[in-house]
């Protein structure tokens, strides 16, 4: 935590008071307990005066339109735009994070940049652009809190969807909050050990696996992501276990992204993953029983494509973030007619080429 003279006129929401002018916040799986003119951890929800105050209430750093697949989303209206913001902060400190400009200034108490913006500009932006949904992505959507649930609600309202990618770090109060806006979510499930959590994220394993099991029983689309990290989260025992979870817990349909590592933010000692790590990776998630494996970073590994559960036809080919439909018809495989997991699989949804 780290002392501010920053005097935020925006007050937080999902707190609790405490005596001495402290403060609980609800956000997330760290419940800090923030002293007054401290930051909590992640370092963009500050104590002035025994109230509880967010610094990016309105005031995205990060704003681009995306394919959906860039999320990765590959069963959640393939082939179409999504608007993506974020804001600086994040309740994790990966040593590897690929957003450290945006994550960790806050944390080391540095000021919060970024553009104020009005939740209907944002939904009309992303209508102008013809998105089919917003994402909420880059740096850390829980320590948005509030940004998110008031752009969601009103994108609901025209028709958008909404996406969270995430750590997965949440409170159940943040998750249940979002319940009824949010559409879709890809959260990073970083490793299989509270040692890997705990030495390299600063946080805790268990809290994302209980929130992956709320966020299925939410009713969100759900996909999960994994950067496979060499010596550090790779070990083919550790990946049986994370199969096993996704497939047992959250369903076998449910699309597991493998990502290849590059040396990035403090971690710059470990080379990437190699083509026969990924391959490994995929393999163990195959014979784990989920349906849908991917392989991200990377081509002409394995998992690029998507093929019925039932026959094998393939039904969306892609490269990169080019989404082609070589094998559905409504949703379902035009070889056997198997239907395919997924929000909105249908052809006219996807079209034909993307």
């Amino acid at each position: 935590m780290h002392a501010t003279m920053e005097m935020p006129s925006d007050e937080a929401r999902l707190w609790k008071p405490l005596r001495s002018a402290k403060v609980h916040c609800r956000l997330c799986a760290h419940f800090c307990v923030i002293v007054e003119g401290d930051r909590g951890l992640c370092g963009v929800r500050i104590n002035q005066q025994g109230k509880l105050y967010t610094l990016v209430r309105n005031t995205v750093a990060a704003l681009n339109l995306d394919p959906v697949e860039k999320k990765p989303l590959y069963h959640f209206f393939p082939g179409t735009k999504t608007l993506s913001l974020g804001t600086m902060g994040c309740n994790l400190s990966c040593s590897f994070c690929q957003n450290a400009g945006l994550s960790a200034p806050p944390r080391q108490g540095q000021a919060v940049r970024g553009e104020r913006v009005r939740a209907e500009d944002v939904v009309e932006l992303a209508l102008r652009s013809q998105a089919a949904s917003i994402s909420y992505t880059y740096s850390e959507p829980t320590v948005f809190f509030e940004l998110v649930e008031d752009v969601a609600a009103k994108a609901k309202e025209k028709g958008l969807g909404n996406i969270i990618v995430s750590n997965g770090l949440q409170s159940r109060e943040c998750l249940e909050s979002w319940g009824p806006v949010i559409s879709a979510a890809n959260i990073d499930l970083k490793a299989f050990t509270e040692q890997f959590y705990q030495d390299v994220c600063g946080g805790r394993l268990q809290p994302v696996l209980d929130n992956l099991k709320t966020i299925r029983d939410l009713g969100w689309w759900l996909e999960v992501t994994t950067l496979l990290i060499p010596g550090l989260n790779d070990d083919p025992g550790e990946l049986r276990a994370m199969a096993d979870f996704i497939c047992q817990e959250l369903g076998s349909q449910t699309p597991w992204h493998i990502s290849r590592f590059h040396p990035d933010h403090t971690m710059l000692d470990r080379p990437p993953t190699s083509p026969r790590s990924l391959k490994k990776a995929w393999e163990i998630g195959k014979e784990a029983g989920l349906v849908h494996v991917y392989v991200g970073n990377i081509t002409g590994v394995a998992g690029e494509g998507t093929a019925c559960s039932d026959c094998g036809t393939t039904l969306l080919r892609r490269h990169g973030f080019h989404v082609q439909n070589v094998g559905l018809d409504k949703g379902a495989c035009q070889t056997c007619g198997a239907s395919v997991a997924g929000r909105g699989m249908d052809a006219l949804a996807l079209g034909e080429t993307a």
